[in-house]
């Protein structure tokens, strides 16, 4: 393909490309820069495409950029994680971005996460530095032991209590929800 008919393979698909990717991220700019990202990866692969019909081609192509882009904007994200099975981690999990979920799931999800977010950074002091240390930041309870100067039997009860607190508080907010 030639850089002028590849020109005019952009203008006829930008339109559905950038709605595609705005579908999914909700956000302008990314939409832009998924758009050019789909461009660039049709430009490199479009000699092996086997078809004559580019607009199902395309409009996967940016599907797939989109769904990406989730995926590793969610890996980046805050992520509860603990050693044990409790459900503030389940429910965590549940919110993981689903390459099938539609843009107004994701959004649900996201929005959820960050309300576990806020519960966390609202505990009262001793629990909120060590859920932030270990659900936010990602650390071992050896680690925030370390980093608080506290007995690891000490940090383990902490964030046993937390868990109880944030699971009472995410029963009330999704019960109260569901009226």
């Amino acid at each position: 393909m030639t850089q002028r008919e590849f020109s005019q393979f952009v203008a006829q698909y930008e339109k559905l490309v950038f709605t595609i990717c705005y579908q999914f991220v909700k956000d302008y700019h990314e939409a832009q820069n998924l758009s050019q990202e789909t461009f660039l990866s049709a430009y490199r692969h479009i000699d092996s495409y086997q078809g004559d019909n580019y607009k199902p081609w395309i409009a996967r192509i940016a599907t797939n950029k989109a769904k990406d882009y989730l995926n590793s904007a969610y890996s980046r994200r805050v992520m509860l994680a603990s050693d044990e099975e409790n459900s503030v981690e389940t429910m965590a999990s549940a919110m993981q971005t689903d390459t099938s979920q539609q843009p107004d799931e994701l959004y649900i999800s996201q929005e959820s996460s960050g309300r576990i977010e806020e519960m966390i950074r609202s505990l009262r002091e001793p629990y909120r530095e060590v859920c932030i240390l270990r659900f936010l930041n990602e650390k071992d309870t050896q680690e925030i032991a370390e980093i608080l100067g506290r007995p690891k039997k000490t940090v383990e009860t902490q964030l046993y209590r937390a868990r109880v607190i944030l699971q009472k508080q995410l029963k009330e907010v999704y019960s109260y929800e569901k009226r």
